[in-house]
């Protein structure tokens, strides 16, 4: 074989080699820093809930457009069960309320002894308001004027009791011992409403409740105003509550009434990594509105938004990174 040949030989040798190694290198570029596949186990709530069809939208969105991400929603106990998955590495990403996340970020409360110091906040989504709704003609104007009312405070061990417990307490009553309480939930109070069997029922769920709508249509309810200083001691308190108004038209209400409410929050935990979580707050940003057409809680959320009223839960990451990126975070 000649030199000539030989030499082109090798010439070829070598530029495949560099070739080969280039590809190499680009396969380790920065799009592949993160994780080749990722699987995301997503709890929800009951299946008759808001939140089980929510997660599901999520979950699917996150799987279309995120070419490593492998996402599920499933159905589960609520936020309180919620936490607790994620705190044993059963669940990536779940929803739950704000007061919920602080209690396991902290060990307090329901989570007493069981604090999760690895919890951190995706996003801010939207309020769950408390809307005490009474019977009209009784008179009742404040929260203290229902001492010794017959009331539905919400099934024992509830969140929804807790927050009866919470704003009656501040509102100067002993709680229960003040009231004549109903342990029931609030679509058994309607009917219990209508037949006057009960003055009143505590109720948290969004805007426009069906069992919100039809007590102040076909039960002669009305929906109470919260006193600012109630709202004050309880904020005093309780990092999570945030003022929250209900426009004038929700129900057969002619003006605005003033209450509480917690935030929703969409959590993760620290372990999982900075560039999926931005992959994932990024995509459900940037497709929030479409997710809003089929899930009537999302309307009218924004991202500026999704950094407040967190009770001090700190914010992952790589959510960070993209709430910094588009002007929301400094």
């Amino acid at each position: 074989m000649s030199m000539k040949k030989t030499w082109m030989k090798k010439a070829i040798a070598l530029t495949m080699t560099v070739a080969m190694a280039a590809t190499l290198f680009t396969g380790c570029g920065s799009k592949n820093d993160a994780p080749k596949e990722v699987v995301i186990n997503f709890p929800t709530a009951a299946t008759t809930g808001a939140l089980y069809p929510l997660g599901a939208a999520i979950t699917n969105l996150w799987t279309e457009e995120i070419d490593y991400v492998t996402a599920s929603s499933q159905a589960s106990g609520g936020g309180v069960d919620n936490l607790n998955l994620l705190h044993t590495g059963e669940a990536q990403v779940s929803i739950a309320i704000s007061s919920n996340c602080y209690e396991s970020y902290t060990g307090t409360g329901t989570f007493d002894g069981r604090e999760n110091k690895d919890l951190r906040a995706i996003a801010g989504l939207y309020y769950n308001p408390n809307q005490v709704v009474v019977l009209a003609d009784k008179g009742y104007e404040t929260l203290a004027d229902l001492k010794g009312a017959h009331f539905a405070t919400g099934a024992a061990g509830s969140s929804t009791e807790g927050e009866s417990n919470n704003h009656f307490t501040a509102a100067g009553l002993t709680y229960p011992d003040d009231l004549n309480a109903e342990y029931v939930g609030f679509t058994e109070s309607v009917d219990l409403m209508r037949n006057k069997q009960l003055d009143g029922a505590w109720v948290m769920a969004a805007l426009g409740n069906a069992a919100v709508t039809e007590a102040t249509s076909t039960a002669g309810a009305k929906v109470l105003n919260i006193d600012d200083s109630i709202i004050e001691a309880l904020q005093a308190e309780y990092p999570w509550y945030a003022k929250f108004i209900i426009p004038a038209g929700t129900y057969n209400n002619t003006e605005d009434i003033q209450t509480t409410a917690i935030k929703m929050v969409m959590f993760t935990s620290a372990e999982l990594d900075e560039e999926t979580v931005y992959d994932l707050t990024k995509v459900f940003w940037e497709n929030v509105e479409t997710l809003a057409e089929t899930n009537s809680g999302l309307r009218g959320i924004t991202v500026e938004g999704a950094v407040t009223d967190l009770a001090g839960l700190p914010i992952h990451d790589g959510a960070a990174k993209y709430y910094k990126e588009i002007g929301v975070l400094k």
